[in-house]
Protein backbone atom coordinates (compact mmCIF):
# COMPACT_ATOMS: atom_id res chain seq x y z
CA UNK A 1 0.00 0.00 0.00
CA UNK A 2 3.01 2.33 0.49
CA UNK A 3 3.95 1.98 -2.74
CA UNK A 4 0.59 2.44 -4.20
CA UNK A 5 0.10 6.03 -2.00
CA UNK A 6 3.88 6.84 -3.52
CA UNK A 7 2.88 6.38 -6.79
CA UNK A 8 -0.55 7.97 -6.64
CA UNK A 9 1.62 10.72 -4.97
CA UNK A 10 3.88 11.46 -8.26
CA UNK A 11 1.24 11.11 -10.52
CA UNK A 12 -1.37 14.02 -8.67
CA UNK A 13 1.99 16.22 -8.17
CA UNK A 14 2.44 15.83 -12.33
CA UNK A 15 -0.73 17.11 -13.00
CA UNK A 16 -1.17 19.72 -10.60
CA UNK A 17 -4.88 19.22 -9.39
CA UNK A 18 -5.98 20.83 -6.44
CA UNK A 19 -8.16 18.70 -4.38
CA UNK A 20 -11.75 19.52 -3.48
CA UNK A 21 -13.35 18.98 0.09
CA UNK A 22 -16.21 16.69 0.15
CA UNK A 23 -18.71 19.70 0.97
CA UNK A 24 -18.34 20.79 -2.76
CA UNK A 25 -18.43 18.07 -4.88
CA UNK A 26 -22.42 18.03 -5.42
CA UNK A 27 -21.43 21.53 -6.69
CA UNK A 28 -18.37 20.81 -9.01
CA UNK A 29 -19.31 16.61 -9.89
CA UNK A 30 -20.63 18.16 -12.85
CA UNK A 31 -17.19 18.88 -14.17
CA UNK A 32 -15.44 16.33 -11.95
CA UNK A 33 -15.34 13.48 -14.86
CA UNK A 34 -13.84 16.31 -16.99
CA UNK A 35 -11.24 16.97 -15.20
CA UNK A 36 -10.10 13.54 -14.43
CA UNK A 37 -9.97 13.23 -18.18
CA UNK A 38 -8.31 16.38 -18.58
CA UNK A 39 -5.50 14.94 -15.32
CA UNK A 40 -5.04 11.97 -17.58
CA UNK A 41 -4.29 13.67 -21.01
CA UNK A 42 -2.18 15.73 -19.48
CA UNK A 43 -0.16 12.76 -17.74
CA UNK A 44 0.22 10.85 -21.29
CA UNK A 45 1.39 14.09 -23.19
CA UNK A 46 3.83 14.06 -20.81
CA UNK A 47 4.52 10.71 -21.02
CA UNK A 48 5.08 11.02 -24.73
CA UNK A 49 7.46 14.06 -24.43
CA UNK A 50 9.56 12.35 -21.84
CA UNK A 51 9.58 9.48 -24.00
CA UNK A 52 10.48 11.16 -26.83
CA UNK A 53 12.83 13.07 -24.88
CA UNK A 54 12.01 16.47 -26.17
CA UNK A 55 14.05 19.65 -26.14
CA UNK A 56 11.04 21.24 -24.32
CA UNK A 57 9.01 19.11 -22.37
CA UNK A 58 6.37 21.75 -21.23
CA UNK A 59 2.92 20.65 -21.98
CA UNK A 60 0.02 23.81 -22.75
CA UNK A 61 -2.67 22.82 -20.78
CA UNK A 62 -4.60 26.09 -20.91
CA UNK A 63 -6.39 25.19 -23.80
CA UNK A 64 -8.10 22.10 -22.40
CA UNK A 65 -9.04 24.88 -19.71
CA UNK A 66 -11.44 26.59 -22.44
CA UNK A 67 -12.48 23.13 -24.38
CA UNK A 68 -9.60 23.11 -27.14
CA UNK A 69 -8.26 20.04 -27.91
CA UNK A 70 -4.39 19.06 -28.46
CA UNK A 71 -3.34 16.57 -31.05
CA UNK A 72 0.27 14.76 -30.83
CA UNK A 73 1.43 13.13 -34.18
CA UNK A 74 4.38 11.54 -35.10
CA UNK A 75 6.82 12.73 -38.14
CA UNK A 76 4.29 11.15 -40.63
CA UNK A 77 1.67 12.62 -39.08
CA UNK A 78 -0.19 10.20 -37.40
CA UNK A 79 -2.33 10.93 -34.36
CA UNK A 80 -0.44 9.45 -31.21
CA UNK A 81 -2.41 11.07 -28.53
CA UNK A 82 -5.62 13.40 -28.89
CA UNK A 83 -6.99 14.87 -25.91
CA UNK A 84 -10.71 13.12 -24.31
CA UNK A 85 -12.42 15.98 -25.29
CA UNK A 86 -12.00 15.76 -29.05
CA UNK A 87 -15.94 14.31 -28.59
CA UNK A 88 -17.29 17.38 -27.88
CA UNK A 89 -16.01 19.24 -30.98
CA UNK A 90 -16.14 16.40 -33.36
CA UNK A 91 -18.09 13.87 -32.28
CA UNK A 92 -14.95 11.44 -32.59
CA UNK A 93 -13.72 9.42 -29.11
CA UNK A 94 -9.89 9.24 -29.13
CA UNK A 95 -9.61 5.90 -30.02
CA UNK A 96 -11.27 6.20 -33.36
CA UNK A 97 -8.63 9.02 -34.34
CA UNK A 98 -5.75 7.66 -32.77
CA UNK A 99 -3.60 5.83 -35.45
CA UNK A 100 -4.96 8.05 -38.29
CA UNK A 101 -3.87 11.35 -39.82
CA UNK A 102 -5.72 14.70 -39.13
CA UNK A 103 -7.13 14.08 -42.69
CA UNK A 104 -9.77 12.22 -40.98
CA UNK A 105 -11.13 15.82 -40.22
CA UNK A 106 -11.24 17.03 -44.00
CA UNK A 107 -13.73 17.12 -46.37
CA UNK A 108 -14.53 18.36 -49.88
CA UNK A 109 -15.25 21.91 -48.53
CA UNK A 110 -12.27 21.96 -47.05
CA UNK A 111 -9.51 24.84 -48.52
CA UNK A 112 -6.76 23.48 -50.68
CA UNK A 113 -4.57 26.77 -50.69
CA UNK A 114 -4.72 26.57 -46.62
CA UNK A 115 -3.79 23.00 -46.81
CA UNK A 116 -1.13 23.46 -49.08
CA UNK A 117 0.00 25.98 -46.62
CA UNK A 118 0.02 23.72 -43.81
CA UNK A 119 2.11 21.29 -45.74
CA UNK A 120 4.67 23.72 -46.63
CA UNK A 121 5.11 25.02 -43.18
CA UNK A 122 5.29 21.11 -42.20
CA UNK A 123 7.65 20.48 -44.93
CA UNK A 124 9.96 22.70 -43.99
CA UNK A 125 9.33 22.02 -40.09
CA UNK A 126 8.18 25.50 -39.09
CA UNK A 127 4.82 26.26 -36.36
CA UNK A 128 2.01 27.59 -38.37
CA UNK A 129 -1.44 29.07 -37.54
CA UNK A 130 -4.91 28.86 -39.80
CA UNK A 131 -8.61 28.44 -39.60
CA UNK A 132 -9.66 25.20 -41.69
CA UNK A 133 -12.95 24.21 -42.09
CA UNK A 134 -13.26 20.28 -40.84
CA UNK A 135 -15.95 17.70 -40.77
CA UNK A 136 -17.17 16.46 -37.78
CA UNK A 137 -18.06 12.56 -37.41
CA UNK A 138 -21.97 13.36 -38.60
CA UNK A 139 -20.95 15.44 -41.49
CA UNK A 140 -21.49 18.18 -40.09
CA UNK A 141 -18.41 21.32 -40.39
CA UNK A 142 -16.89 23.79 -38.01
CA UNK A 143 -14.00 25.95 -38.78
CA UNK A 144 -11.15 24.97 -36.51
CA UNK A 145 -8.13 27.09 -35.31
CA UNK A 146 -5.07 25.31 -35.53
CA UNK A 147 -2.14 26.40 -33.94
CA UNK A 148 0.63 23.63 -34.42
CA UNK A 149 4.43 23.33 -34.26
CA UNK A 150 7.28 20.59 -34.51
CA UNK A 151 9.20 18.87 -31.43
CA UNK A 152 12.54 18.31 -31.77
CA UNK A 153 14.06 15.93 -29.62
CA UNK A 154 17.52 17.10 -27.30
CA UNK A 155 19.72 15.77 -30.26
CA UNK A 156 17.84 17.68 -32.58
CA UNK A 157 15.87 15.12 -34.70
CA UNK A 158 11.98 15.91 -35.37
CA UNK A 159 9.90 13.53 -33.03
CA UNK A 160 6.55 14.78 -33.03
CA UNK A 161 3.68 17.87 -33.68
CA UNK A 162 1.49 19.20 -31.35
CA UNK A 163 -1.29 20.76 -32.11
CA UNK A 164 -3.50 23.04 -29.72
CA UNK A 165 -6.82 23.16 -31.99
CA UNK A 166 -10.19 25.07 -30.81
CA UNK A 167 -13.43 25.31 -33.01
CA UNK A 168 -13.93 29.17 -33.63
CA UNK A 169 -17.17 30.71 -35.23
Amino acid sequence: MKTYDEAAGQFYNKINISPVPLISWDIHSSNFLELCESGKDIFYMRNIAERNRWAYPKIDSEPLKHGGVVVITNPELTIVHITSNVASMTGYKPEEVIGNTPKIFQGKETDQKTLAEIKTAIQRNTSFEAVVLNYKKDGSTYNCEIKAEPIFNNRGQLVNYIAYEKEVA
